[in-house]
Formats: structure tokens, sequence, C-alpha cells
């Protein structure tokens, strides 16, 4: 029962430095989940036949999805886009997995045509299709197009989307529908509309209001990632896709934060269930509330919440750095549960050593607590790890797995622990330094042998005692026989990795 109770104390403690471990590292994985995915998807490209100029304008969709699903994993969002890859009429080509969003985007040669194709009437449309050898009616074509009437030729194909199109080209083709608005006002007044329009929605990325966007891309860099896509040799690192360049301070401190206040949430059920429970059980046995069980209850919440957000801001914040190359690319490919080993050890001895430097806790009780700790923590970590890849909830599995192991390695440690000091007992062995072997004998022991033991001079304040009076009473004399006393002087532990003589 000691060894599970440690252990449930144990994890009670480092819950939140497990949990905020989890989540840097998950935030990271995200980010390199994304940047992966826009890789994969580019990658069917790989020995088309097609030009440069007929693919590019495929690629910029692929990569104004991706980009911004990056750009959303980078900032902590779970909006997310996807292709459609549609050819039906006015369709569009990007759209939101989980928001509300569509965008079309064109790649043409200049600004101009840029802006024509996305200010196209559906007139327009119809025209084109006659001269390409369409042969419906316009009736027929606004029917099979879902269209009601005519009251539409005047509208925008693609009217509603956002309008992408290379960011060279966007001042170009502002100016272009600038001027035609101006025009049309005077001329056509039922075209400005869709010109308006345009103007209105046309952009050089794709955002979805909520800070998360894609990066603009040029018809120039179209065309060259068109070209590498063909040859298969699309690398992220050559697009400043990493996570080194994307995650920034400012992101990793967001995180940090975010995984602080689930950590410190944590860790208050865990310090707070053992005292609630003890509570509960004092109303059933004693049919009231007991006022100091409520007072540990709030203790134990306000120690609990704010040394879990300590801990596991400071664990995601490292995580998250280390994993993302912030502090070197030679700590990307450091495992996380190393990370969250050392975080452990470093914040325990830093308190540890407080408590020594004010006398709260002996050298050799820290070395026994440190030992204990980098054990339970192996321990917690290894089926922590292990755990998730069974159940793969995010943090819950992670969080089971380490439950599991801090009950293991506490169990396991006390188990090893008792014939470790056994031997020390035995042998003298001082374990490296861990064990003090105290030679000096007890005081009971050395007044016994008629030797006067020294005590420092204490300063004693003189009592009053009124005067008493007691009857004379008779003592008879009393005869012992002289007897040698012996006393036999064992080894055993007298403290904390302490071992000295006992009577």
């Amino acid at each position: 029962m000691d060894g599970f109770k440690e252990g449930f104390e144990f994890f009670a403690e480092h819950a939140s430095n497990f949990a905020g471990m989890e989540l840097g590292s998950g935030y990271v994985d995200s980010v390199n989940g994304e940047i992966n995915e826009f890789i994969e998807s580019v990658a069917h490209f790989k020995g088309m036949q097609s030009s440069v100029d007929t693919l590019k304008g495929d690629l910029a969709e692929f990569w104004h999805a991706g980009t911004f699903n990056i750009d959303a994993a980078v900032k902590g969002s779970g909006n997310r886009l996807q292709v459609d890859r549609s050819h039906d009429f006015g369709s569009v080509d990007v759209s939101g997995k989980n928001i509300d969003l569509n965008a079309g985007l064109k790649y043409y040669k200049n600004g101009v045509e840029s802006a024509k194709q996305q200010a196209k009437s559906v007139f327009e449309a119809y025209k084109k299709y006659q001269a390409g050898g369409g042969k419906e009616t316009l009736e027929e074509y606004l029917k099979n197009r879902n269209y009601q009437d005519d009251s539409v030729l005047n509208d925008a194909v693609y009217s509603g989307q956002i309008r992408v199109i290379p960011a060279d080209q966007l001042t170009e083709a502002t100016k272009w529908l600038e001027r035609k608005i101006a025009e049309e006002e005077s001329k056509r007044p039922e075209q400005v509309e869709r010109y308006r329009e345009t103007l209105k929605l046309l952009k050089d990325r794709i955002s979805d209001n909520q800070g998360n966007e894609s990066i603009p891309l040029s018809e120039e860099d179209a065309k060259k990632l068109a070209q590498l896509a063909k040859e298969g040799k699309i690398n992220s690192e050559d697009w400043g896709l990493t996570t080194e360049e994307l995650i920034r301070a400012e992101y990793i401190l967001k995180q940090a934060f975010k995984a602080g206040l689930t950590a410190a949430t944590i860790s208050i059920v865990l310090r707070t269930a053992p005292e609630i429970v003890n509570a509960i059980k004092y109303l059933i046995e004693n049919g009231e509330v007991d006022e100091e069980q409520f007072k540990k209850i709030g203790f134990a919440a306000l120690k609990g919440g704010s040394e879990g957000f300590v801990r596991g801001t400071v664990s995601a914040a490292l995580t998250t750095a280390c994993k993302s190359g912030v502090l070197g690319t030679a700590l990307k490919s450091v495992d996380p549960t190393v990370i969250g080993a050392v975080t452990v050890l470093v914040m325990d001895t830093v308190k540890n050593s407080y408590k020594v430097a004010t006398g709260k806790m002996t050298r050799y009780e820290m070395s026994n607590e440190l030992m204990r700790t980098m054990f339970t923590t192996t321990c917690s970590l290894a089926l922590g790890a292990v755990s998730q890849a069974f159940i793969e909830v995010p943090v819950v599995g992670y969080m089971i797995g380490s439950f599991v192991g801090s009950l293991v390695g506490s169990f396991t440690y006390s188990v090893a622990y008792k014939p470790a000091i056994s031997f020390c007992v035995d042998t003298g062995v001082t374990m490296f330094g861990l064990v003090n072997q105290d030679y000096a004998l007890p005081e009971d022991v050395i007044r016994e042998i008629g030797i006067d033991v020294f005590d420092y001079d204490q300063l004693e304040y003189d009592e009053f005692k009124p005067e008493g009076f007691q009857f004379s009473t008779f003592t008879p004399d009393k005869f012992e026989p002289e007897k040698i006393d012996m006393t036999f002087l064992r080894r055993g532990v007298i403290g904390i990795n302490e071992i000295g003589f006992l009577e």
C-alpha cells in the first residue's frame, strides 16, 4: 500500500510535467504533419507530361491550401482547407474542411488576364462555350448549370468566392478592375456589380479572418513549383516550410501557456481528489462536514494549480523549442521523453536544493529523493510512450501509461531500496556517497559506560514554587546484589540514507 500511495503522490506531483511535454510534442508533430501532407499532395504530379503553364494553376491550389493548413497548425488553430479538384461550372478550387470558406484561383500570364478570368460573367462564359463548339441553346446552357433564368447573365461565374491571383499581379489587377468600374458606370451600369465584387474579394492569399492565411505565390514561383513537381524534387526546406522557420518564440509561448492551463487543471484534480474522498468519508461516518477537510481541499487546489501551471508551461516550452529546432537542429532528434525526464529532474532538484538551503531537508534526503525521482520518472515516461501507441487519444493515452508507470516505478524502487540498504548495513558501503555511515555511539550507551556527555549551556528561567508540606514516611532499606549489565549494539537505519549504531 505504501508503494501505491507513493506512486500516486509522485504522479500527482509530476503529471503536469508529463502533460506539458506531451502537449508540446503533439503541437510540433501537428505542424510537421501538415508540412508532410503538403509534400505528399503534390507528389502525384511527378512524371506528368503537361506543360508548366498548364500545371502552374493546379500547383497553386495545393500550395495555398497546404500553406494555409500549415499556418493554422503553427498558430494552434483547427481550421483546415482542402483542394476539391472539381471541374464543374463555377466550382470552387479550394474549400474549407470545417469552416465556411470558398476560393477560386486564376494564374494567368499577367494581372489583367487573371482579373478578367476572375470577373468573367455567365454570359461571357456562354459565348466562350459557343466559340468552342458548344451546341446548347442559352436556355439549355443555364438550365444544365442550375440557373433558373437569364437574370444571372451579368453575374460573375465565381460569385461569392475569394478570388486568388499571383502575388506579383495583385497591383496590376486591382488597377484594371478600378478602371473597368469607372468605365462601365457610364456605359453599362449592369456590368459594374461583378467588377466591384471581384475587386472586393481579390486577394493574393487565402485567409479565414481569424489570423490564419496561406503564403502568397507569384506566377514565376508557381511555374517553378510545377517544374519541380514534375521532376519529383519539391523539398520543404527549399520553400521555407520547416518548423525552424515557421515556429517563432511567440507561438512557443502561446502553446506553452495553453499547455500550462491544461496541466494545472490535471494537477488540481489529482491533488484534490484524495482530500475530497476523505471529506466524503468523514461525512458518511460522522454525519457532518469537517471544516478542516475543506481547508485542505482549498490549499491542495491552490498548490496543485500554481505548481502544475509552472511545471506544465516549462515542460511544453522546452519540448516545443527542442523539437521545432529553435534551440538548434541537433536537438530536433532528441526523444521527448528525455526532455521530460530532464525537466522533472531539474525542477525537482531546484525545489529540493532550496529545502536543503533552508534546513528543511538534509543532503542525504535530497540524494534519496533524486534517485527515486530518476527511477520512477524513467518508468513513468517509458510506459507512457507504450500506452500512447495503443491508446491513440492525444494526452489521455500517455497520461494513463504514465500513471501505471509511476506505480510500477514506486513499487520497484521500494523493493530494490530495502536490500540495497541492508547491503550497506552489513558491509559499510556508502553507495558512492549516497549513504551516510555514522559510527558514533548512541548517547545512552556513552552515558552507560561512564563517559560524561557534554551538553550546550541553556538559559533556564527561575520558576516560582510555593512551599508544600509532606508527611514523613518510613522507607526500609533495600538490598540489591551487584550485577554486570551488558548492552549489545547493532548496525541499522537511523535516518534517510543514514546508517548507525542501535541498541
